[in-house]
């Protein structure tokens, strides 16, 4: 028997991946190059161009990183920390938490700034921590994954900076659904992943660095803790003038990203942010009348991740078994709640390909027959 069988094809909406459009898949199957090959060099300098314009970043230091978007994360923390620094972190989500976790085992002093989940982060409460903590980096989620929260940037971004704090973002849901400006914001590392709103494959990770995040990374004490991770050994492949071996790239999966960068260039910023916001709206009208709240109040509300809790009849079948029916059924994915939220919330997603009135309709007319 064949290890690979037949896969059945599913309508993604849970937190990811989304579903791949054909010239992404097309792109992936094209014929190998190496890694050195000055052809694939020329791509990669093409999708770096590529992520900038979705960073809104003049960052050199704007790269696919060749992993998924936790070693972004990873990336971004172990080599702006050394043992002892101290950060500051916001915590509304599993995915805060986890920059936390990422923090500790860097050798950092952290101080979380906590809310409640489904709620954004205090302003207020992350400028008091600043001020009592005077860390050396501030990092905070942008879309939270785990709740659908949309974090406003800026007034913490600036109170880090006037702190003399770099400034990590976690960008990983909202990166080319809605707007990202690192450069407007004053962001010194933001990391992302290309199996959300850019309907990539997993396995790449967009990150982009300040040039004061870099200066930062040359005055370390400390090697960095990660060698894979480490950007001084990364830039001499990614952004040297003559490219040196670092690890073999996944040639497939950056042929996947330089498509899927095309067809986000091609619509067009502004519409794809408009596209998904409608989604969004139309799936909160739609579940209305099955009984689903929204989590998350509508000014901080994800368009392409919406956290809906569950009505009695989902309940009384059994949140579980429903979100299996679903699939099992139907062919569409939704995610369950995580953490705190765990069996009692659901994690839409409506990214890239799938952020699509008719998407959104056959998910409705699906739990309509469900719950009939």
């Amino acid at each position: 028997m064949p290890i690979l069988q037949p896969i059945r094809e599913r309508l993604l909406l849970g937190p990811g991946p989304s579903n791949a459009p054909a010239s992404v898949l097309e792109a992936m199957s094209r014929p190998l190059l190496g890694h050195l090959d000055p052809e694939f060099l020329a791509l990669v300098d093409r999708v770096k161009d590529g992520l900038r314009i979705l960073f809104a970043t003049a960052n050199p230091m704007t790269l696919p990183l060749s992993a998924t978007g936790s070693a972004g994360m990873e990336a971004a923390l172990v080599n702006l920390l050394e043992p002892g620094d101290r950060i500051v972190v916001g915590v509304h989500g599993v995915f805060g938490g986890r920059m936390a976790e990422v923090a500790r085992r860097a050798g950092a002093e952290v101080t979380t700034v906590d809310a409640k989940w489904g709620t954004a982060l205090d302003p207020q409460a992350m400028a008091d921590a600043i001020r009592r903590a005077s860390p050396r980096v501030v990092a905070f989620v942008h879309a939270e994954t785990s709740t659908g929260v949309c974090q406003p940037v800026d007034a913490i971004a600036q109170r880090a900076r006037e702190a003399g704090a770099l400034v990590v973002l976690d960008c990983v849901t909202s990166l080319a659904g809605r707007p990202v400006e690192l450069d407007a914001w004053g962001i010194d590392a933001a990391y992302s992943g290309t199996q959300k709103c850019l309907s990539c494959s997993p396995g790449l990770s967009p990150v982009s660095f300040s040039e004061r995040a870099l200066e930062r990374v040359k005055s370390r004490t400390h090697p960095v803790q990660s060698w894979y991770l480490d950007l001084s050994l990364l830039a001499s492949y990614f952004a040297g003038a003559k490219r040196v071996y670092h690890h073999t790239a996944p040639i497939s999966a950056i042929y996947g990203l330089a498509a899927g960068l095309d067809r986000v260039l091609a619509e067009g910023l502004p519409a794809r942010f408009a596209r998904h916001a409608d989604a969004g709206r139309r799936l909160v009208v739609g579940l209305e009348p099955l009984g689903f709240e929204p989590l998350v109040a509508e000014a901080d509300r994800l368009p392409m991740l919406t956290s809906v809790r569950l009505p009695a009849r989902v309940r009384e079948l059994g949140e579980a078994t429903v979100r299996a029916r679903l699939l099992d059924e139907f062919d569409i994915e939704v995610g369950g709640g995580l953490g705190p939220l765990a069996g009692e919330i659901w994690r839409i997603g409506l990214m890239g390909e799938n952020a699509r009135p008719e998407v959104v309709d056959r998910l409705l007319e699906a739990l309509r027959k469900l719950l009939a």
